[in-house]
């Protein structure tokens, strides 16, 4: 593919556009998040899309690209990418698990000292010009006992700051995990519930997931505890926590994440049901967004998918097969994705064959429906070759690198 073609949305860090143009793409940008009807109109003649959480990568969307090869999320989660359709049409789609762990961390940690102290309503009255020096309520973190759901890579991040600053930590995952410092495992989400005085969520949005804390789990909290979501916004139920508090059973809340968002910024017209309430600190989704964490998903992406369009390598992607073939010199690489049937690489060796080449290396992976192949030949007819391979039913798409 002679420089291809990256869109890229939603402010994504500007190392992004070094490292791509570096990479031999053409670089496109677009300000903010484009609605579906916008991003439709954009996609002909665009290989690569980026895009952050606003931007929905709909059916349509996909459908609308005519030369679509891959997605990057540049950020962790992609609920708002449609994957299984973007597999059927051969896109896979790249995020970054890892850059953001840290402030997101950081951030946490800052809210669990912050509601420890009523730090949140202290420095409101403070600008509202009401002095309220009172110690009543307040408490060193120092002891206390920290429960976090999900020990992935930032709830272990968290566990171990925890742990550095006197706490007692515990978690829950539904995989085994191992426990980092002196974190300890509990078996149930009911059992780290009943014993924490902070719960700190960290969990995909997935059908388990949506709902996990809702009435009866606030119920079963320690009085006074303190709850704090940084994970997906459907994970906890807003109007049972805003009723635990209004009772007084919680001690306090932090929010980073909520059911429906804004699509841009905006001075007002956000609502939830935790406004006004007392020691609830509200944030607009920006744990895992610093200046720091945004390069590193830039760089973190960008490498994902120059690799993937230069080599076919789809280490990191969350919807296509895990491939990684060496380049050799002197050998003509090909990428076909296919329907995952018996007898296709009979038929696709069988091409190669008749073009008179020889296979140097090849691997071929499936995930779900569909068949990945990364080949390389001995002999430059990788051109035709691919465009036989097009011809094939089974064939979804085919590409030389």
């Amino acid at each position: 593919m002679s420089r291809p073609r990256i869109l890229l949305l939603e402010s994504i860090h500007p190392v992004a556009d070094a490292l791509l143009e570096a990479d031999g793409f053409e670089v496109l940008r677009a300000d903010g998040a484009l609605n579906e009807d916008q991003l439709v109109a954009r996609m002909p003649g665009v290989q690569v899309l980026g895009i952050r959480s606003k931007t929905q990568v709909t059916r349509r969307v996909l459908e609308a690209a005519d030369s679509l090869i891959a997605v990057g999320a540049f950020c962790i989660g992609t609920n708002q990418i449609a994957l299984d359709h973007a597999m059927a049409r051969g896109v896979a789609v790249f995020n970054a698990p890892f850059s953001n762990t840290r402030s997101v961390a950081e951030l946490v940690l800052a809210e669990i000292v912050m509601l420890s102290r009523g730090l949140g309503d202290r420095i409101r009255e403070m600008h509202q010009g009401v002095w309220k020096k009172a110690s009543t309520g307040t408490r060193e973190v120092r002891g206390k006992t920290l429960g976090v759901v999900g020990y992935g890579h930032i709830g272990s991040q968290i566990s171990i700051l925890g742990e550095a600053l006197g706490m007692k930590v515990v978690f829950h995952d539904i995989i085994a995990r191992l426990p980092l410092g002196n974190s300890q495992p509990v078996r149930t989400l009911d059992a780290l519930l009943q014993q924490s005085d902070f719960v700190t969520l960290h969990v995909p949005e997935t059908p388990q997931t949506k709902g996990l804390i809702g009435a009866a789990q606030l119920a079963r909290m320690k009085p006074g505890a303190c709850l704090i979501n940084a994970s997906r916004g459907t994970v906890v139920d807003l109007e049972a926590l805003a009723q635990a508090l209004r009772e007084k059973r919680l001690g306090g809340a932090a929010i980073d994440v909520y059911p429906d968002e804004p699509e841009s910024n905006s001075s007002e017209g956000f609502a939830t049901p935790l406004r006004g309430l007392p020691n609830v600190i509200l944030t607009p989704h920006i744990a895992g967004t610093t200046l720091e964490a945004q390069e590193a998903i830039g760089r973190e992406v960008s490498a994902s998918l120059a690799r993937f369009v230069h080599t076919g390598a789809t280490l990191a992607s969350v919807n296509f097969p895990e491939v990684d073939l060496p380049r050799t010199p002197e050998t003509w690489r090909l990428i076909n994705v296919h329907q995952n049937v018996p007898g296709v690489l009979r038929d696709l060796n069988r091409i190669v064959s008749d073009h008179g080449a020889n296979i140097h290396a090849q691997v071929l992976s499936t995930h779900a429906g569909i068949g990945y192949l990364v080949m390389d030949l001995d002999s430059d007819v990788a051109g035709a070759v691919v465009r036989d391979m097009r011809r094939l039913p089974t064939s979804i798409s085919a590409r030389t690198v």
